[in-house]
């Protein structure tokens, strides 16, 4: 079942509002929030957003991409962020089952799957979970597996390794302390972003310096966090467990993007995910970093929908 939320004016400085946005009933009860862009009837594309992130993280130029040619872009809210009811999956796997019944109640027979950062790990689950269904993936800088036999070791991931039975234990209070913090400093929520986009490398400092990318992740980051903000934790978690499949599973087209300057998860790491993949392609995004397949939005789509 779909619950529609009532759409309002976007003001002159914020990102054009979703075509549609609402939450769909899952498992146990369970709510995952989405934001559609696009053509309600084109060809659907399901966006998982990054780890941190929500369901309007999604590029400018891939939302004016789907206007032009007819296609339908749906950006779900993983739980506990957004109106996604709050919700640890046992593994990366599980979710799936989720995205099934999400996409039975959108009306989506087939559809694709693109997943940046840490949303990589689920759009490759996709892959391997629903091959009659999912008919291609692509990932931007994806996240690498920490456990099983395609683990690759190294990287800020292994501080998530590090510390994964706090995190297990403390998900909840350090969601309720983050989201506070992030409702007490939202008034400085801009120049928080410009002080953060000062210490990236030149890739990530150049993007966030465009408006365009500054107004929509500052419009996803406070949209996302306003009840909640718990998924990022839930992410990591994830992360440093089993994902519950390997990736000789995933028998669905793979087409991956990757910065040769990522800082948060090394190209190695993709490279390592793309040779142990059954189909598979790497696109190097010369000198850019962790967020530069953003940058490339529109190529990326052209190339993932007429694969």
């Amino acid at each position: 079942m779909v619950f529609p939320v009532p759409r309002r004016e976007a003001r002159n400085d914020s990102p054009r509002r979703p075509t549609l946005e609402g939450s769909v009933a899952v498992r146990d009860g369970r709510r995952l929030s989405f934001a559609e862009y696009g053509s309600p009837r084109g060809p659907a594309l399901v966006w998982m957003h990054g780890t941190p992130g929500a369901r309007r993280q999604i590029p400018i130029d891939a939302r004016t991409y789907a206007e032009e040619h007819g296609l339908r872009i749906i950006g779900v809210d993983r739980p506990g962020i957004g109106s996604s009811t709050p919700y640890q999956y046992p593994s990366v796997l599980d979710w799936t089952n989720d995205l099934a019944l999400l996409a039975d109640a959108l009306a989506l027979d087939t559809f694709r799957v693109i997943g940046l950062s840490g949303g990589g790990p689920y759009a490759l689950a996709a892959g391997a979970a629903l091959p009659d269904r999912v008919v291609g993936v692509g990932v931007l800088g994806g996240v690498a597996p920490t456990r099983g036999p395609d683990a690759v070791e190294g990287g800020p991931i292994q501080l998530a390794v590090r510390f994964a039975p706090l995190l297990t234990h403390a998900r909840r209070p350090l969601g309720a302390a983050i989201t506070t913090a992030i409702r007490t400093v939202k008034p400085l929520a801009g120049p928080a972003l410009d002080l953060y986009a000062a210490v990236q490398p030149p890739g990530d400092k150049n993007l966030l310096s465009r408006p365009e990318f500054k107004a929509m992740f500052l419009d996803d980051l406070l949209n996302g966090s306003r009840f909640q903000t718990s998924a990022p934790l839930a992410d990591l978690v994830l992360f440093t467990r089993d994902w519950g499949f390997d990736l000789a599973d995933v028998k669905a087209p793979v087409r991956w993007w990757h910065g040769d300057d990522d800082h948060i998860v090394p190209f190695r790491h993709g490279a390592h995910v793309v040779a142990r993949l059954p189909d598979a392609t790497m696109t190097v995004i010369d000198g850019e970093s962790h967020l530069g397949g953003l940058g490339i939005a529109r190529k990326v789509l052209e190339e993932l929908t007429l694969a």
